[in-house]
């Protein structure tokens, strides 16, 4: 590493300009600055907060703006995420149990061990430690198989949790295909036991939605919902409610992907009546399922139905309150990403900026993995008002 890389930037100034043979009188009548503006901030007074004036530096001192910013933070471990998809590749490709062979090495886990290892998977995924998780998942995986085939009865929960928690990871990774394929081996497995099929189809529904067959993924979280729906709300057992209500948010924001405004609303209303049975502060099944959990839906579906305006207000009145933090880190961020999306399509980068921001705070890995924040940050990082983290984070993990 140079080690003009470790100096603030203010110091990078100043040391780029001595390189130039540039006096401060003269940098600064370039800038179009005054001596004491180049002074102030060479000495670290002053601050560079915008990505148009790092630009007009850049260009006096003939060098590139990275160079002002540095690389003071490691790059994405790009590589070794793929490295590691593959390996989640060959564990939901194997079929060695099926034909008799032995899969994986290693003896049997009890259920109850295994169960434990997918209960931490879970809070690994709920804490957004995607890295971790790509790590562990293969094995994870046949481990559940084994557990199954040597007690079916035990061991059918916990191999239909490890393919859920796969799915979800697999779909923030934008893994679509093999996201499916875990889905699908979640509800093959599940067959028969009706609360098994609805808690892997909230998954399903989610690949389904993110695959583009929004139609679909109405249509079987709807009846999956409705399979385990209460006669009557008043009552009605808290992990149920919480089960069928997160399907009927499921069946919302995919009428909202199919531009359907009239039954997004009706379901999210449905759903929101679940939710206040429940309260907030809740994760049966793993959905986190509570009245702030509905709200948060009715971003991502304003946004979906091109409301922007809709979906910044929604934001803005959730987030000041102090109950939505009681939502796992992964669920806070993702709606971050998703008000970021808002506010930019609102016509507020600087908004838009500082949420993508928070979201990274939240959840660095939240950002740092999925397609879709990467998206958001590409387009951030090209607007020339940025602030300089934008521009910074986008050079550290290679977004243009």
């Amino acid at each position: 590493m140079d080690s003009t890389e470790l100096l603030p930037v203010g110091r990078r100034v100043a040391y780029w300009r001595g390189r130039r043979k540039l006096s401060q009188q003269v940098f600064a009548d370039r800038l179009g600055k005054s001596k004491s503006w180049v002074d102030k901030v060479e000495r670290g007074v002053r601050s560079l907060d915008k990505v148009s004036m790092l630009q007009d530096i850049a260009a006096v001192l003939r060098i590139d703006t990275i160079v002002l910013l540095g690389r003071d933070t490691r790059p994405a471990e790009v590589t070794g995420q793929v490295e590691g998809v593959e390996r989640v590749r060959e564990a939901l490709s194997t079929y060695d149990i099926a034909v008799g062979r032995s899969a994986g090495r290693g003896g049997v886990l009890s259920a109850d061990r295994l169960a434990r290892d997918v209960s931490l998977a879970w809070v690994a995924f709920q804490h957004a430690r995607y890295p971790q998780m790509i790590g562990s998942i293969p094995g994870l995986l046949a481990a559940a198989q084994r557990v199954h085939v040597d007690d079916p009865v035990a061991g059918l929960v916990v191999l239909v949790e490890a393919y859920r928690v796969t799915t979800s990871l697999l779909v923030k990774l934008g893994e679509l295909e093999l996201a499916w394929l875990a889905a699908d081996r979640a509800m093959t497995t599940a067959t028969g036991d009706v609360v098994l099929v609805a808690t892997a189809t909230v998954q399903l529904g989610q690949v389904l939605r993110a695959s583009g067959r929004a139609r679909a993924a109405r249509s079987t979280a709807l009846a999956a919902a409705y399979r385990i729906a209460p006669p009557d709300l008043d009552g009605a057992p808290a992990p149920g409610l919480s089960l069928c209500g997160t399907l009927v948010v499921q069946a919302a924001l995919a009428a909202a992907r199919d531009g359907d405004d009239r039954a997004t609303v009706d379901l999210l209303d449905e759903a929101a009546g679940m939710a206040a049975q429940v309260g907030d502060g809740h994760d049966h099944y793993r959905t986190a399922f509570g009245p702030v959990a509905v709200d948060l839906a009715r971003v991502a579906a304003a946004l979906d139905l091109g409301d922007a305006g809709a979906a910044v207000a929604w934001h803005e009145k959730i987030t000041a309150l102090d109950v939505w933090r009681w939502l796992p880190t992964e669920h806070r961020a993702a709606h971050l990403l998703d008000a970021a999306r808002a506010y930019l399509h609102a016509g507020d980068p600087g908004n838009a900026a500082r949420t993508l921001l928070a979201a990274e705070r939240t959840a660095p890995a939240e950002v740092r993995h999925r397609p879709a924040a990467r998206a958001v940050l590409a387009q951030l990082a090209h607007d020339p008002h940025a602030p300089t983290t934008i521009i910074q984070l986008a050079a550290t993990l290679r977004v243009t």
